[in-house]
């Protein structure tokens, strides 16, 4: 044990020197919150919607006001022909006319709508509001109560954004980077450096060799995410509802289980260029399919199965629960036993092609 902390120390301060690998290991999660953030927090542009008042009367300042009530318009009054050129050239939306005969009258009355019929999104949401609309007009005018309404409850329930959707995937993510990255890159150099040669000679064994990098790189990824939490909850103004001792489990499985993933795969390769390519098959898949950006529900039937047993799906969901809906680590035995056989087969892949000198076949 005192070889693998001594080992731990010394790879330590290795990584410590290492500035550009600790920027950019936390850079495109920070990068990726903030890029989200920004989108999600722009709301819809109102639609410019330009009203016609040829009626001048009680009965039309009343409806005007109704729809000037809403927040998915921004009216403007005008006459007819400037407003229809403004609707030909796209500066309005909707031109709305209202006739000299919009008034008390009992008599039916036709309202002129201008619109371009081919944005889909002003018809469908326009038209419906502007017929509420006029339906309130017609019961004032006759006295009549609606025969059903809604009664509205507040349960204050939590609005989920996109962003406290992805940032527990993203968490799970860069695990998977940092940890695959600080293992197999490190393995690959330290063989071409003839680093390992020197250190076959010595009294140590792969075990104490595996384990103090493991310890050295497991603390290096716990402060990186760390450092990635602290700035999605005051940064960003994430909400994680569960534990976050709950959450660091998840964080210390995943870690382990990419650290040795990544031993493995600097085992097998013999440059750094062939450890981004098998390094690249590893991760590509699982950032596509392990429900990092959308769920994995989302795919097709027949890839879910196979997702649902990546590593990293795992990792993802276990956080995502955790994170979202405040479940505890009870209500996922099925994750964590997940986890415990990834950490244990891939421990012992790691320590079984683990070699000294030569590329394991």
């Amino acid at each position: 044990m005192h070889k693998i902390i001594k080992l731990a120390k010394v790879m330590l301060k290795i990584h410590s020197r290492d500035r550009q690998a600790i920027f950019f290991s936390v850079f495109f999660p920070l990068v990726f919150m903030f890029v989200i953030s920004f989108a999600s927090s722009n709301e819809a542009e109102p639609i410019e919607l330009g009203i016609v008042n040829n009626a001048n009367n009680a009965l039309a300042t009343d409806f005007i006001a109704s729809l000037e009530s809403t927040r998915l318009f921004n009216i403007t009054h005008g006459e007819a022909s400037p407003l229809r050129e403004e609707l030909s050239a796209g500066d309005k939306s909707v031109v709305l006319i209202l006739p000299e005969g919009f008034q008390d009258n009992r008599a039916p009355v036709d309202l002129t709508v201008l619109i371009d019929a081919a944005q889909v999104r002003q018809v469908g949401v326009v038209l419906p509001i502007l017929e509420q609309a006029l339906v309130s007009v017609e019961r004032s005018l006759r006295n009549t109560e609606p025969l059903f309404s809604l009664n509205i409850e507040d349960v204050q329930s939590r609005t989920q954004r996109y962003l406290d959707f992805v940032v527990p995937g993203l968490l799970a993510f860069s695990i998977m980077n940092i940890a695959v990255a600080g293992s197999g890159f490190n393995i690959v150099e330290y063989r071409r450096k003839g680093i390992l040669k020197r250190l076959f000679v010595t009294p140590i064994e792969p075990r104490d060799f595996i384990g103090g990098l493991v310890i050295a790189r497991l603390l290096i990824c716990l402060v990186q995410i760390t450092g990635l939490l602290l700035a999605a909850i005051f940064l960003f103004n994430v909400i994680f509802v569960g534990n976050l001792a709950s959450i660091y489990i998840f964080i210390l499985f995943g870690t382990v289980i990419f650290l040795s993933i990544g031993f493995s795969l600097g085992s097998i390769a013999k440059s750094q260029q062939a450890i981004i390519a098998i390094g690249n098959l590893v991760t590509f898949p699982q950032m596509i399919l392990s429900g990092i950006f959308f769920p994995i529900e989302s795919l097709p039937e027949l890839i879910q199965p196979v997702a649902n047993l990546l590593p990293l799906s795992f990792i993802s969901s276990g956080l995502r629960e955790i994170a979202i809906n405040g479940a505890t680590l009870a209500e996922l035995i099925p994750d964590i036993i997940g986890m415990m056989l990834w950490a244990v087969l891939t421990l012992f892949l790691a320590i079984r092609l683990f070699v000294w000198k030569e590329v394991a076949a």
